[in-house]
């Protein structure tokens, strides 16, 4: 799924009016209806509604709202701004039609306070996504209030005094949840915004699927649907050579976990033949714990420190428990010296990277995919002072080191090098425990080793990886879980996205 800026959602209307040989006040109740359908199947008919309307066409859309809600037998009540904006055609169109049903409330700069303490639900319609400055005045004086209130907070299309395209300020309305109409806007991915967004939705209202299947963005939003498409089938004369053979260089002294996760899930992930390389200490482990995987045994008792011979392995994982020594430190570049293909590398190896930049970030090898957490991030590209310029400095951290970049976390992005970001739309709070990312890295490496590309391997990777922890958390909820788990699910995440 395309995720549109604010330009493109308008001109996407105007194609879709155009299209369909509708006025725009026919969108309008479209987007209204959708709202409703939606509030009706979740909210009772005893509670008390109120609805704060700006005077542009997101408050058009609560105007429209209200008269539905009132003829499901809802009691409504209604504030309109009277501030800075004008009114919008449609908003005059849907003020005349509610006039005889519900009285409204004005507020104006003489209002000092709004009772909004007998509202159950609170609708927020005040500004929309064409917002441009922060929120400041009157405005941000009821939105002040609004969030103050007790109420369910419900935002319409987004929250108003959140930008859309690039970093807010100013007032903000805290919904719990904001209902966006057919497509999320790309402020709904980052951390920042999750205290203004709340859950957000996705409504459907009928917006024309060519103009967005053919319209130029470089923001994706990863469904079911696209990952279907991803999922190479397998022939009947296949062998285990026909899908590959990894090597993992994991593990070190007290970190053996992290070893035997990412093995066991590069070798679900549909992998051929997996070798790990661990050093003396974890021999007996990885034998007793992962048979189905060879061991390749350092020279050291503890640590990492380097391999011979790279030539017959598709790709690598790197990183996971591994640690830092500095004997690790040469071993690591070494390994990025004599091994030309893309490789995986987290963890440590991420650290490592990290604390030896100059060194190491030229010797990646093209098609790489790192998979770092924020913090991880922070310590390879310095500190951001919002999620845009955070993502600004993913997409360039791709293109510099010619591979992709997945920052992990809720709707993990993934950044190619050629500018592209898919946003996940798998996973719950319920996988931030230790050894996850461990799981992530056998997988997308099992992956890589099958002939994936670097994009496709790091996208299903991550959606499959997030679906794992969605189905755990069906069956025995988000508190309970570890990343063992994880790797339990993933025969049952495959099925789901391999069935027609």
């Amino acid at each position: 799924m395309r995720i549109l800026n604010t330009q493109q959602i308008k001109a996407l209307d105007a194609h879709t009016i155009k299209q369909e040989g509708i006025a725009s006040i026919d969108l309008m109740e479209r987007a209204a209806h959708a709202f409703v359908d939606w509030f009706t199947l979740r909210v009772e008919r005893s509670k008390k509604i109120g609805i704060v309307c700006g005077t542009g066409n997101n408050g058009g859309d609560g105007l429209a709202i209200a008269r539905m809600l009132r003829e499901w037998g809802y009691a409504v009540k209604l504030w309109i701004i009277e501030g800075e904006v004008a009114e919008s055609a449609d908003f005059k169109i849907n003020y005349k039609n509610l006039l005889s049903k519900i009285a409204c409330q004005q507020i104006t700069s003489q209002t000092e306070q709004i009772d909004f303490e007998g509202c159950d639900v609170l609708i927020d319609a005040i500004f929309g996504s064409g917002l441009s400055r922060p929120v400041e005045g009157l405005y941000a004086k009821v939105i002040d209030q609004l969030n103050g209130a007790t109420a369910l907070r419900i935002a319409v299309d987004i929250p108003s005094g959140l930008m859309a395209d690039g970093p807010s300020a100013g007032a903000i309305v805290k919904a719990h949840y904001t209902l966006s109409f057919q497509l999320p806007k790309l402020a709904f991915f980052f951390p920042q915004s999750q205290p203004y967004t709340g859950e957000w939705v996705l409504l459907d209202i009928g917006l024309d699927k060519n103009f967005i299947k053919e319209a130029s963005s470089p923001y994706h939003y990863s469904l079911t649907k696209d990952i279907k498409k991803l999922v190479k089938t397998r022939d009947k004369y296949d062998h285990k050579g026909t899908f590959g053979h990894a090597l993992l260089i994991a593990g070190s002294f007290g970190k053996m976990g992290a070893a035997l996760l990412a093995s066991r899930a590069a070798l679900r992930s549909g992998l051929g033949l997996l070798t790990v390389h661990v050093p003396q200490c974890g021999y007996q482990i990885l034998q007793t714990a992962v048979p189905e995987a060879m061991a390749e045994v350092d020279k050291d008792p503890e640590i990492f420190t380097g391999i011979n011979d790279l030539s017959h392995y598709t790709t690598l994982g790197l990183g996971p428990g591994l640690g830092t020594d500095d004997k690790t430190v040469k071993a690591l570049a070494k390994t990025f010296e004599s091994f030309q293909k893309p490789v995986v590398i987290d963890a440590d190896a991420l650290n490592i990277i990290a604390a030896h930049r100059d060194l190491l970030l030229p010797l990646i090898p093209q098609g790489s995919i790192l998979t770092p957490h924020p913090k991880e991030f922070e310590r390879l590209v310095g500190k951001w002072s919002n999620d845009f310029e955070r993502l600004e400095k993913q997409t360039k951290l791709a293109s510099s080191t010619r591979s992709v970049i997945v920052l992990k976390g809720a709707h993990t992005s993934i950044a190619t090098e050629n500018g592209l970001v898919y946003f996940n739309s798998t996973g719950n709070p319920g996988m931030a425990t230790g050894g996850t990312g461990d799981v992530l890295t056998g997988i997308i490496t099992g992956l890589l080793a099958q002939q994936y590309t670097s994009a496709e391997a790091a996208i299903l990777g991550v959606f499959l990886h997030g679906l794992t922890g969605d189905l755990a958390a069906q069956d025995g909820g988000m508190d309970s879980l570890i990343a063992s788990d994880l790797i339990d699910y993933l025969p049952r995440a495959f099925l789901k996205v391999t069935r027609k």
